[in-house]
Protein backbone atom coordinates (compact mmCIF):
# COMPACT_ATOMS: atom_id res chain seq x y z
CA UNK A 1 0.00 0.00 0.00
CA UNK A 2 1.25 3.48 -0.90
CA UNK A 3 0.48 6.23 1.59
CA UNK A 4 -1.03 9.39 0.11
CA UNK A 5 -1.82 12.94 1.23
CA UNK A 6 -4.86 14.84 -0.04
CA UNK A 7 -4.66 18.65 -0.17
CA UNK A 8 -7.80 20.78 -0.26
CA UNK A 9 -8.39 24.44 -1.05
CA UNK A 10 -12.09 25.02 -0.33
CA UNK A 11 -13.78 28.15 -1.65
CA UNK A 12 -17.33 29.44 -1.60
CA UNK A 13 -18.47 27.20 -4.46
CA UNK A 14 -15.47 25.03 -5.30
CA UNK A 15 -12.92 22.62 -3.88
CA UNK A 16 -9.52 22.37 -5.54
CA UNK A 17 -7.63 19.21 -4.67
CA UNK A 18 -4.34 17.42 -5.25
CA UNK A 19 -3.27 13.89 -4.31
CA UNK A 20 0.37 13.17 -3.48
CA UNK A 21 2.09 9.84 -2.94
CA UNK A 22 4.72 9.58 -0.20
CA UNK A 23 8.06 8.01 -1.16
CA UNK A 24 9.84 5.31 0.80
CA UNK A 25 12.02 7.77 2.70
CA UNK A 26 8.82 9.68 3.63
CA UNK A 27 10.18 12.93 2.19
CA UNK A 28 9.69 12.52 -1.55
CA UNK A 29 6.24 13.56 -2.70
CA UNK A 30 4.87 12.61 -6.10
CA UNK A 31 1.82 14.26 -7.63
CA UNK A 32 -0.71 11.58 -8.61
CA UNK A 33 -3.53 13.87 -9.74
CA UNK A 34 -5.17 17.23 -9.21
CA UNK A 35 -8.57 18.65 -9.99
CA UNK A 36 -11.60 20.58 -8.86
CA UNK A 37 -15.20 20.26 -7.78
CA UNK A 38 -16.85 23.50 -8.90
CA UNK A 39 -20.40 24.81 -8.87
CA UNK A 40 -21.27 23.73 -5.31
CA UNK A 41 -24.16 23.48 -4.34
CA UNK A 42 -25.80 23.61 -7.77
CA UNK A 43 -24.57 21.91 -10.94
CA UNK A 44 -21.29 20.51 -9.63
CA UNK A 45 -18.59 19.72 -12.19
CA UNK A 46 -15.90 17.22 -11.14
CA UNK A 47 -12.66 17.18 -13.10
CA UNK A 48 -9.34 15.44 -12.44
CA UNK A 49 -6.12 15.00 -14.39
CA UNK A 50 -2.44 14.25 -14.08
CA UNK A 51 0.40 15.82 -16.06
CA UNK A 52 -0.58 13.88 -19.17
CA UNK A 53 -4.22 12.81 -19.19
CA UNK A 54 -7.72 13.66 -18.08
CA UNK A 55 -8.75 11.18 -15.38
CA UNK A 56 -12.29 12.28 -14.68
CA UNK A 57 -14.94 14.66 -16.02
CA UNK A 58 -18.46 14.38 -14.62
CA UNK A 59 -21.48 16.43 -13.62
CA UNK A 60 -22.79 15.52 -10.15
CA UNK A 61 -26.43 15.64 -9.18
CA UNK A 62 -28.14 18.99 -8.50
CA UNK A 63 -27.84 20.25 -4.92
CA UNK A 64 -24.53 18.55 -4.11
CA UNK A 65 -23.14 20.22 -0.95
CA UNK A 66 -19.59 20.27 0.45
CA UNK A 67 -19.96 16.99 2.32
CA UNK A 68 -21.53 15.14 -0.60
CA UNK A 69 -18.91 16.53 -2.98
CA UNK A 70 -16.05 15.39 -0.74
CA UNK A 71 -17.65 11.98 -0.26
CA UNK A 72 -17.67 11.66 -4.04
CA UNK A 73 -13.99 12.66 -4.16
CA UNK A 74 -12.94 10.19 -1.45
CA UNK A 75 -14.87 7.38 -3.18
CA UNK A 76 -13.29 8.35 -6.51
CA UNK A 77 -9.81 8.18 -4.97
CA UNK A 78 -10.58 4.80 -3.38
CA UNK A 79 -11.76 3.43 -6.74
CA UNK A 80 -9.02 4.89 -8.95
CA UNK A 81 -6.13 4.51 -6.51
CA UNK A 82 -7.11 1.26 -4.82
CA UNK A 83 -3.53 0.45 -3.82
CA UNK A 84 -3.20 3.62 -1.73
CA UNK A 85 -4.05 4.53 1.84
CA UNK A 86 -5.07 8.07 2.77
CA UNK A 87 -2.65 9.18 5.46
CA UNK A 88 -3.90 12.74 6.08
CA UNK A 89 -5.69 15.74 4.59
CA UNK A 90 -4.04 19.16 4.41
CA UNK A 91 -6.12 22.33 4.12
CA UNK A 92 -5.27 25.81 2.96
CA UNK A 93 -6.55 28.05 5.77
CA UNK A 94 -6.31 31.75 4.98
CA UNK A 95 -6.13 33.18 8.51
CA UNK A 96 -4.21 31.78 11.48
CA UNK A 97 -4.43 34.94 13.59
CA UNK A 98 -1.70 35.84 16.10
CA UNK A 99 -1.60 32.30 17.50
CA UNK A 100 -0.29 30.17 14.64
CA UNK A 101 3.08 30.84 13.05
CA UNK A 102 3.26 27.32 11.62
CA UNK A 103 0.95 24.56 10.44
CA UNK A 104 -0.98 22.60 13.07
CA UNK A 105 -3.01 19.42 13.33
CA UNK A 106 -6.70 20.26 13.65
CA UNK A 107 -8.71 19.34 16.73
CA UNK A 108 -11.91 20.85 18.09
CA UNK A 109 -10.07 23.58 20.03
CA UNK A 110 -8.13 24.62 16.93
CA UNK A 111 -11.34 24.63 14.87
CA UNK A 112 -13.15 26.87 17.37
CA UNK A 113 -10.26 29.35 17.34
CA UNK A 114 -10.09 29.43 13.54
CA UNK A 115 -13.85 29.98 13.43
CA UNK A 116 -13.38 33.08 15.57
CA UNK A 117 -11.23 34.60 12.80
CA UNK A 118 -13.90 34.26 10.10
CA UNK A 119 -14.86 37.94 10.22
CA UNK A 120 -11.26 38.80 9.23
CA UNK A 121 -11.47 36.71 6.05
CA UNK A 122 -15.18 36.40 5.22
CA UNK A 123 -14.62 35.33 1.60
CA UNK A 124 -12.27 32.50 2.58
CA UNK A 125 -12.19 31.32 6.19
CA UNK A 126 -15.77 29.98 6.53
CA UNK A 127 -15.38 27.99 3.30
CA UNK A 128 -11.91 26.70 4.24
CA UNK A 129 -13.39 25.41 7.49
CA UNK A 130 -16.42 23.93 5.73
CA UNK A 131 -14.00 21.58 4.00
CA UNK A 132 -12.49 20.59 7.37
CA UNK A 133 -15.91 19.88 8.87
CA UNK A 134 -17.00 17.87 5.87
CA UNK A 135 -13.96 15.59 6.14
CA UNK A 136 -14.57 15.26 9.90
CA UNK A 137 -18.12 14.15 9.24
CA UNK A 138 -17.06 11.63 6.59
CA UNK A 139 -14.10 10.13 8.48
CA UNK A 140 -13.17 11.60 11.86
CA UNK A 141 -10.16 9.25 12.14
CA UNK A 142 -8.23 10.91 9.26
CA UNK A 143 -5.70 13.45 10.61
CA UNK A 144 -6.28 16.94 9.21
CA UNK A 145 -3.69 19.71 9.09
CA UNK A 146 -4.27 23.46 8.78
CA UNK A 147 -1.69 25.29 6.65
CA UNK A 148 -1.92 29.06 7.02
CA UNK A 149 -1.51 31.89 4.52
CA UNK A 150 -0.54 34.16 7.42
CA UNK A 151 2.15 31.92 8.97
CA UNK A 152 5.19 33.02 6.94
CA UNK A 153 4.64 36.68 7.85
CA UNK A 154 5.21 36.10 11.59
CA UNK A 155 8.90 36.83 10.93
CA UNK A 156 8.14 40.49 10.22
CA UNK A 157 9.51 43.06 12.68
CA UNK A 158 7.05 44.44 15.20
CA UNK A 159 6.86 47.87 13.53
CA UNK A 160 5.66 46.24 10.32
CA UNK A 161 2.69 44.70 12.13
CA UNK A 162 1.42 47.80 13.96
CA UNK A 163 -1.47 50.12 13.17
CA UNK A 164 -1.36 53.63 14.62
CA UNK A 165 -4.26 52.86 16.95
CA UNK A 166 -4.38 52.72 20.77
CA UNK A 167 -1.99 49.95 21.75
CA UNK A 168 -4.63 47.76 23.40
CA UNK A 169 -5.93 46.84 19.95
CA UNK A 170 -2.62 45.20 19.00
CA UNK A 171 -2.93 43.00 22.08
CA UNK A 172 -6.44 42.05 20.94
CA UNK A 173 -5.11 40.86 17.60
CA UNK A 174 -5.78 43.99 15.50
CA UNK A 175 -2.51 44.03 13.58
CA UNK A 176 -1.08 43.51 10.12
CA UNK A 177 -0.86 39.80 9.22
CA UNK A 178 -0.35 39.48 5.48
CA UNK A 179 -1.61 36.66 3.26
CA UNK A 180 -0.71 34.48 0.24
CA UNK A 181 1.88 32.93 2.55
CA UNK A 182 1.77 29.45 1.01
CA UNK A 183 2.66 30.97 -2.36
CA UNK A 184 5.49 33.00 -0.84
CA UNK A 185 6.74 29.95 1.04
CA UNK A 186 6.93 28.01 -2.21
CA UNK A 187 8.96 30.81 -3.81
CA UNK A 188 11.28 31.06 -0.79
CA UNK A 189 11.93 27.30 -0.88
CA UNK A 190 12.55 27.29 -4.66
CA UNK A 191 14.95 30.25 -4.76
CA UNK A 192 18.14 28.69 -3.29
CA UNK A 193 18.27 26.09 -6.08
CA UNK A 194 17.44 28.74 -8.65
CA UNK A 195 19.77 31.63 -7.81
CA UNK A 196 22.02 30.27 -5.05
CA UNK A 197 23.37 32.73 -2.49
CA UNK A 198 21.49 35.60 -4.15
CA UNK A 199 18.33 34.04 -2.71
CA UNK A 200 19.28 35.56 0.65
CA UNK A 201 19.28 39.02 -0.85
CA UNK A 202 16.49 41.59 -1.22
CA UNK A 203 13.59 40.01 -3.09
CA UNK A 204 10.11 41.22 -4.00
CA UNK A 205 7.49 38.63 -4.94
CA UNK A 206 4.39 39.89 -6.74
CA UNK A 207 1.54 37.39 -6.35
CA UNK A 208 -0.85 38.84 -8.91
CA UNK A 209 -4.16 37.11 -9.50
CA UNK A 210 -7.83 37.60 -8.65
CA UNK A 211 -6.44 38.22 -5.19
CA UNK A 212 -3.19 40.16 -5.28
CA UNK A 213 -0.44 41.07 -2.86
CA UNK A 214 3.31 41.58 -2.74
CA UNK A 215 5.93 40.51 -0.23
CA UNK A 216 9.47 41.66 0.51
CA UNK A 217 11.79 38.79 1.45
CA UNK A 218 15.23 39.12 3.02
CA UNK A 219 17.24 36.07 4.08
CA UNK A 220 14.24 34.13 2.70
CA UNK A 221 11.99 35.56 5.44
CA UNK A 222 9.02 37.89 5.10
CA UNK A 223 10.07 41.41 6.05
CA UNK A 224 7.07 43.38 4.76
CA UNK A 225 3.90 42.74 2.76
CA UNK A 226 1.07 44.75 1.26
CA UNK A 227 -1.94 43.08 2.95
CA UNK A 228 -2.85 43.78 6.56
CA UNK A 229 -5.46 42.63 9.07
CA UNK A 230 -7.63 41.33 6.25
CA UNK A 231 -7.22 40.43 2.59
CA UNK A 232 -8.74 43.79 1.57
CA UNK A 233 -5.56 45.84 2.00
CA UNK A 234 -2.83 46.75 -0.46
CA UNK A 235 -3.20 46.21 -4.20
CA UNK A 236 -6.50 46.50 -6.08
CA UNK A 237 -7.81 43.02 -6.90
CA UNK A 238 -10.49 41.34 -8.98
CA UNK A 239 -13.40 42.48 -6.80
CA UNK A 240 -11.60 43.86 -3.72
CA UNK A 241 -10.70 47.51 -3.38
CA UNK A 242 -7.18 47.35 -1.94
CA UNK A 243 -5.92 50.27 0.14
CA UNK A 244 -8.58 52.91 0.75
CA UNK A 245 -8.92 55.99 2.93
CA UNK A 246 -10.92 54.87 6.02
CA UNK A 247 -12.78 58.15 5.70
CA UNK A 248 -14.46 56.82 2.55
CA UNK A 249 -16.05 54.05 4.64
CA UNK A 250 -17.14 56.49 7.36
CA UNK A 251 -18.61 58.80 4.71
CA UNK A 252 -20.60 56.06 2.96
CA UNK A 253 -21.99 54.80 6.26
CA UNK A 254 -22.82 58.18 7.80
CA UNK A 255 -23.92 60.11 4.70
CA UNK A 256 -25.15 57.45 2.28
CA UNK A 257 -26.72 55.04 4.76
CA UNK A 258 -24.53 52.04 3.99
CA UNK A 259 -24.83 49.24 6.55
CA UNK A 260 -21.96 46.99 7.63
CA UNK A 261 -23.24 44.30 5.25
CA UNK A 262 -23.48 46.86 2.44
CA UNK A 263 -19.83 47.77 3.05
CA UNK A 264 -18.76 44.11 3.07
CA UNK A 265 -20.51 43.56 -0.27
CA UNK A 266 -19.04 46.75 -1.75
CA UNK A 267 -15.43 46.32 -0.61
CA UNK A 268 -15.11 42.56 -1.10
CA UNK A 269 -17.38 41.83 -4.06
CA UNK A 270 -18.08 44.95 -6.14
CA UNK A 271 -14.84 46.92 -6.18
CA UNK A 272 -11.36 46.39 -7.65
CA UNK A 273 -11.12 45.70 -11.37
CA UNK A 274 -14.84 44.95 -11.52
CA UNK A 275 -15.79 48.25 -9.90
CA UNK A 276 -13.41 50.35 -11.99
CA UNK A 277 -14.18 48.70 -15.33
CA UNK A 278 -17.89 48.18 -14.75
CA UNK A 279 -17.77 44.95 -16.76
CA UNK A 280 -15.41 42.27 -15.42
CA UNK A 281 -13.12 41.20 -12.59
CA UNK A 282 -11.01 39.11 -14.99
CA UNK A 283 -7.83 40.70 -16.35
CA UNK A 284 -8.14 38.59 -19.54
CA UNK A 285 -11.50 40.20 -20.31
CA UNK A 286 -10.17 43.70 -19.67
CA UNK A 287 -7.14 43.15 -21.91
CA UNK A 288 -9.46 42.04 -24.72
CA UNK A 289 -11.65 45.15 -24.43
CA UNK A 290 -10.83 48.60 -25.74
CA UNK A 291 -13.06 50.75 -23.58
CA UNK A 292 -11.84 53.70 -21.56
CA UNK A 293 -12.93 52.11 -18.28
CA UNK A 294 -11.22 48.79 -19.03
CA UNK A 295 -7.97 50.57 -19.94
CA UNK A 296 -8.17 52.73 -16.84
CA UNK A 297 -8.73 49.69 -14.58
CA UNK A 298 -5.57 48.11 -16.04
CA UNK A 299 -3.58 51.32 -15.64
CA UNK A 300 -4.79 51.69 -12.04
CA UNK A 301 -3.74 48.11 -11.23
CA UNK A 302 -0.24 48.53 -12.70
CA UNK A 303 0.24 51.97 -11.13
CA UNK A 304 -0.48 50.61 -7.66
CA UNK A 305 1.83 47.63 -8.17
CA UNK A 306 4.57 50.12 -9.05
CA UNK A 307 3.80 52.24 -5.97
CA UNK A 308 3.92 49.22 -3.67
CA UNK A 309 7.24 48.16 -5.20
CA UNK A 310 8.64 51.52 -4.06
CA UNK A 311 7.36 50.92 -0.54
CA UNK A 312 8.87 47.42 -0.36
CA UNK A 313 12.20 48.58 -1.81
CA UNK A 314 12.35 51.13 1.01
CA UNK A 315 11.63 48.42 3.62
CA UNK A 316 14.25 46.08 2.11
CA UNK A 317 16.88 48.77 1.57
CA UNK A 318 17.17 47.97 -2.13
CA UNK A 319 16.25 45.26 -4.62
CA UNK A 320 18.17 42.30 -6.07
CA UNK A 321 15.42 40.08 -7.52
CA UNK A 322 11.84 40.66 -8.63
CA UNK A 323 9.46 37.71 -9.10
CA UNK A 324 6.05 37.44 -10.78
CA UNK A 325 3.68 34.66 -9.75
CA UNK A 326 -0.10 34.02 -9.60
CA UNK A 327 -2.59 33.89 -12.47
CA UNK A 328 -1.91 37.38 -13.84
CA UNK A 329 1.78 37.37 -12.94
CA UNK A 330 2.41 34.08 -14.75
CA UNK A 331 0.19 34.58 -17.81
CA UNK A 332 -0.20 38.27 -18.70
CA UNK A 333 2.95 39.32 -20.55
CA UNK A 334 1.58 42.78 -21.32
CA UNK A 335 0.87 43.45 -17.64
CA UNK A 336 4.39 42.36 -16.67
CA UNK A 337 5.79 44.67 -19.36
CA UNK A 338 3.64 47.61 -18.29
CA UNK A 339 4.62 47.19 -14.62
CA UNK A 340 8.32 46.90 -15.41
CA UNK A 341 8.23 49.91 -17.75
CA UNK A 342 7.43 51.94 -14.64
CA UNK A 343 10.33 50.43 -12.69
CA UNK A 344 13.19 51.59 -14.91
CA UNK A 345 14.37 53.78 -12.02
CA UNK A 346 15.42 50.46 -10.43
CA UNK A 347 17.40 49.60 -13.59
CA UNK A 348 14.91 46.85 -14.43
CA UNK A 349 14.79 45.91 -18.12
CA UNK A 350 12.86 42.97 -19.56
CA UNK A 351 13.95 40.74 -22.40
CA UNK A 352 10.83 41.25 -24.52
CA UNK A 353 11.21 37.98 -26.41
CA UNK A 354 11.45 35.88 -23.24
CA UNK A 355 8.66 37.86 -21.57
CA UNK A 356 6.34 37.19 -24.50
CA UNK A 357 6.70 33.40 -24.25
CA UNK A 358 3.66 31.42 -23.12
CA UNK A 359 2.97 30.68 -19.45
CA UNK A 360 6.06 28.80 -18.21
CA UNK A 361 5.81 25.49 -16.35
CA UNK A 362 9.24 26.07 -14.83
CA UNK A 363 10.95 29.20 -13.47
CA UNK A 364 11.96 31.58 -16.25
CA UNK A 365 14.20 34.65 -16.13
CA UNK A 366 12.60 37.37 -18.26
CA UNK A 367 15.04 40.24 -17.63
CA UNK A 368 18.15 40.93 -19.66
CA UNK A 369 20.74 38.39 -18.50
CA UNK A 370 23.39 40.96 -17.59
CA UNK A 371 20.97 43.32 -15.81
CA UNK A 372 20.37 43.61 -12.06
CA UNK A 373 17.85 43.35 -10.49
CA UNK A 374 16.91 40.14 -12.27
CA UNK A 375 13.23 39.52 -13.02
CA UNK A 376 11.67 36.05 -13.00
CA UNK A 377 8.39 34.21 -13.46
CA UNK A 378 8.03 31.38 -10.93
CA UNK A 379 4.77 29.39 -11.18
CA UNK A 380 3.00 29.16 -7.85
CA UNK A 381 2.54 25.71 -6.28
CA UNK A 382 0.70 26.03 -2.98
CA UNK A 383 -0.40 22.39 -3.08
CA UNK A 384 3.09 20.94 -2.72
CA UNK A 385 3.73 23.31 0.20
CA UNK A 386 0.57 22.05 1.92
CA UNK A 387 1.60 18.42 1.41
CA UNK A 388 5.11 19.12 2.75
CA UNK A 389 3.62 20.87 5.77
CA UNK A 390 1.37 17.87 6.48
CA UNK A 391 4.44 15.62 6.55
CA UNK A 392 6.21 17.96 8.97
CA UNK A 393 3.27 18.08 11.35
CA UNK A 394 2.70 14.33 11.32
CA UNK A 395 6.39 13.65 11.99
CA UNK A 396 6.13 15.73 15.14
Amino acid sequence: MTSVILTLNSGSSSIKFSLFSIGKNSNNLGLLCHGELEGIPHRVHFSASNDHDSLGDEILKEGTNFETALRYLLDWIKTNYSQTQLMAVGHRIVHGGPLYSQSVQINQQVLIYLDSLSSLAPLHQPHNLAGVRAIQSLNSAIPQVACFDTAIHHTQPRLATLFALPFRFWGEGVRRYGFHGLSYQHIAEALPKLIGEKSRGRIIVAHLGHGASMCGLKNLESLATTMGLTALDGLPMGTRCGSIDPGVILYLMSEKGYSIQDMIDLLYKKSGLLGLSGVSDDMRDLLALNTFQAREAIEYFCYHVQREVGSLVAALGGLDTFIFTGGIGENAASIRQKICDGLKWLDIELDQERNSLGSPHEPLQISMVDRQPSVWIIPSNEEIVIAQEVLKVLKK
